[in-house]
């Protein structure tokens, strides 16, 4: 910028500028002007983080399973109970009660159902390429069916798996059942 172009700028600008006039007029007067603070950028703070949600302990089904057989029908106490001090029927009266409640547990759970609905010694025909898992072959077993024979065992089949979700916290993951105790 010349010096003639500064000078109309500064001369228009003292003309209708009060702020311009009296910075012109201190440095006319001999006096230095303030220096031009630039203000400083504003310090970025961080965005909040929020913090990690809290691990869910891991709990594994089969552990759960067990807790419902033994909150339901006892279970655990009857498999750890030493029976030597009891008699056959008062064994077999426990175990009734336990046979009949854990059968409530585990067919609510998993819907048990026979893999044939054929009475035992009825004959099946089992069909060529037949799922290991559905039917296991005993006997005279050659070529690759379908295959003749006699029903010896229905199987077992789970018709659903409805295994308790576990809201617990990481130390009673593998709780079983809680102790109990009784205040006096």
């Amino acid at each position: 910028m010349g010096r003639v172009t500064a000078a109309f700028r500064v001369f228009f600008r003292t003309l209708f500028d009060a702020r311009t006039a009296e910075q012109v007029q201190e440095v006319l007067s001999g006096r230095a002007l303030p220096a031009h603070a630039t203000p400083a950028p504003a310090a970025r703070t961080p965005e909040p983080v929020a913090p990690p949600p809290p691990k869910k302990p891991v709990v594994s089904d089969a552990l759960l399973v067990l807790a419902a057989l033994q909150r339901e029908a006892r279970f655990v106490d009857f498999l750890k109970e030493d029976l030597s001090a009891y008699s056959d029927e008062q064994i077999g009266a426990a175990a009734r009660e336990i046979h009949r409640d854990s059968g409530k547990v585990v067919d609510r759970m998993f819907g048990i159902q026979p893999v044939l609905a054929e009475e035992e010694g009825a004959a099946v025909t089992v069909p060529a390429g037949f799922d290991a898992a559905r039917y296991r072959l005993t006997g005279k077993v050659s070529g690759n069916g379908p295959h003749q024979g006699r029903l010896r065992h229905h199987g077992w089949e789970a018709t659903r798996c409805d295994v308790p979700v576990f809201t617990g916290t990481e130390a009673a993951a593998k709780a079983i059942a809680a102790a109990e105790v009784e205040i006096e």
